[in-house]
């Protein structure tokens, strides 16, 4: 069977014994059918935070072939909190039934003998998964570009929609002040992670905690959802069929999950820094820009979000983008990864920092980074 595209061969350091999780999916899955023999692994490359696999049980005779997916957490020192993965499967266990766009759970595993640490498996969505560049086979005229930026708006609508309680997650949530909760704990974490060859963004996180606004809702939230983290009907590019990558999502202000999707919406016209940040392709001809983006969501949820509210939002997801991109640049620093690939993410949060420093100074009256 050929590589899926996507994916590379399994870094040495993030390798696994293969046996032992087909082993202990045969024993525990809900269901194991297709689970027999050794798997092929291909290791995905997109996403710089949990690790995720394909394993790709090959079909023989007339037994059926299965491909799943695992994901599990790096090895090396984690942010508290972080890389919960019986929370990741809880959260898709529960939206289940009421968000179709979740994968179907097979086994969370929580015995540190099968792998070292917590992970879980679950079935793949096949479909396209828009990475920074486009697949040249999969047709995306301009109208149906903008076609499936509108069907991406939908989908977070609709995720807004779900009411926690009746999804079982309501305990995700802790109570009235999630914005606060947020610029308060974002700015820790870049404190804690910073190094010396970027900037302080003492200034920004002054700005945020000053002009931070009330809560406008409390709903489960993504926090990660952009782009490549939708998987897209082969036939329809324009039709979402799932969502991935739960490991951020919480029940929280609705508004600051459309903030984080924004900080990864890099547009055609946005200058020549900033396009080294693109990772989804958001520049093609017919894509929304961001501010029709959040005209559109206001429209789908009946929110009035004028330009000068967004301002915040704005700034909040670029200054959460930043904090992500130096907690992985930290790791790479202080040798927790050996993966050459995320030495560009300290440079990343010096063009993210210049960026913040023309929104929350927009007269030019001094750098983000000056304290």
């Amino acid at each position: 069977m050929s590589r899926p595209r996507d994916t590379r061969p399994v870094r040495a350091e993030d390798a696994f014994d293969e046996a032992a999780v087909t082993a202990w999916l045969r024993e525990h899955a809900v269901d194991s059918s297709g689970v027999e023999g050794i798997p092929e692994v291909h290791q995905f490359s997109g996403g710089a935070s949990n690790l995720t696999f394909l394993l790709r049980y090959p079909p023989s005779g007339d037994r059926v072939g299965r491909d799943l997916i695992l994901r599990r957490a790096p090895r090396g020192t984690k942010a508290r909190g972080a890389h919960d993965m019986r929370r990741e499967h809880t959260i898709q266990s529960a939206l289940s039934a009421t968000f179709p766009y979740v994968p179907g759970m097979v086994a969370f595993c929580d015995d540190a003998t099968v792998l070292g640490g917590d992970f879980y498996v679950m079935d793949r969505i096949d479909g396209v998964i828009p990475r920074s560049e486009w697949p040249g086979d999969v047709p995306l005229p301009p109208d149906r570009a903008r076609a499936l930026c509108l069907a991406a708006v939908d989908v977070l609508a609709e995720l807004h929609a779900v009411d926690p309680a009746e999804a079982g997650l309501e305990g995700l949530g802790r109570g009235a002040g999630y914005v606060r909760r947020q610029v308060e704990g974002w700015s820790t974490r870049y404190r804690n992670a910073r190094t010396d060859d970027v900037p302080d963004l003492e200034r920004v996180m002054a700005w945020l905690d000053r002009r931070q606004p009330d809560d406008v809702a409390a709903c489960v939230i993504h926090n990660d959802f952009k782009l490549d983290n939708l998987v897209l009907d082969r036939a329809d590019p324009t039709r979402v069929v799932g969502v991935l990558d739960w490991e951020m999502a919480t029940v929280g202000d609705p508004l600051m999950d459309l903030a984080g999707s924004m900080a990864y919406w890099v547009q055609a016209d946005d200058p020549e820094d900033f396009q080294l940040m693109r990772r989804v392709p958001t520049h093609l001809p017919g894509m929304l820009t961001r501010d029709e983006v959040v005209s559109a969501y206001a429209e789908r949820t009946g929110r009035t979000v004028t330009a000068d509210q967004w301002r915040f939002y704005e700034v909040f997801g670029l200054f959460r983008l930043a904090v992500i991109a130096q907690q992985i640049y930290y790791r790479y620093v202080h040798g927790q990864t050996t993966n050459e690939a995320y030495a560009v993410f300290g440079p990343a949060v010096q063009i993210v920092g210049r960026r913040l420093d023309g929104l929350v100074d927009p007269d030019g009256a001094g750098p983000v980074g000056d304290s």
